[in-house]
């Protein structure tokens, strides 16, 4: 079985309406998101072998509590431009080409993609989680999920299952 995790950036800042879409960085907001989510990944969340990051500051920004609370060895990281603001189809691909070692993955990408590649691949799971993650995948937000393939290349569509949907401010009054 795989484990994917697919993290929505937290919550990024507007106060420069000059800056470039790839470049704008996390809001205050976002700062206290991704640590908080971070906290949960490293606590609750299966041991990852991989993390793929799109290269937007906020994304990097979102990772990098994640990356202090990981124990060492810390998994490989690739940061790659291909999945700054990619669509389901794209990182849906990017899932299925991972080699085969990797048994959990981390994609750390931004909606519309990402929050649409986590509704068309849960297929089945607890049905309040489910809801939510079809209604709306907001900033922060982290979806689980298992399929039942060997291999990376069997990661299809309606196919696995949704484990956890965690939002922020789900977890904003545990810590």
């Amino acid at each position: 079985m795989k484990t994917v995790l697919l993290l929505r950036h937290a919550k990024s800042a507007w106060s420069n309406p000059g800056l470039v879409d790839h470049e704008r960085p996390l809001s205050s907001r976002g700062e206290r998101a991704a640590e908080i989510m971070a906290e949960y990944i490293a606590d609750k969340c299966p041991r990852l072998d991989i993390i793929l990051c799109s290269t937007a500051v906020r994304t990097r920004q979102t990772l990098a509590p994640l990356v202090r609370r990981l124990p060492p060895p810390a998994p490989p990281i690739a940061l790659e431009k291909g999945l700054y603001l990619a669509s389901e189809a794209a990182l849906l691909a990017r899932l299925q080409a991972l080699t085969e070692e990797a048994a959990t993955a981390l994609l750390i990408g931004h909606n519309e993609g990402i929050g649409e590649l986590a509704a068309a691949l849960a297929g089945r799971g607890q049905a309040d989680p489910l809801k939510a993650l079809r209604e709306k995948f907001p900033t922060g937000a982290l979806a689980v999920l298992r399929s039942p393939g060997k291999q990376w290349a069997d990661l299809t569509l309606g196919a696995t299952e949704l484990l956890a949907f965690v939002r922020p401010r789900d977890l904003a009054g545990a810590t």
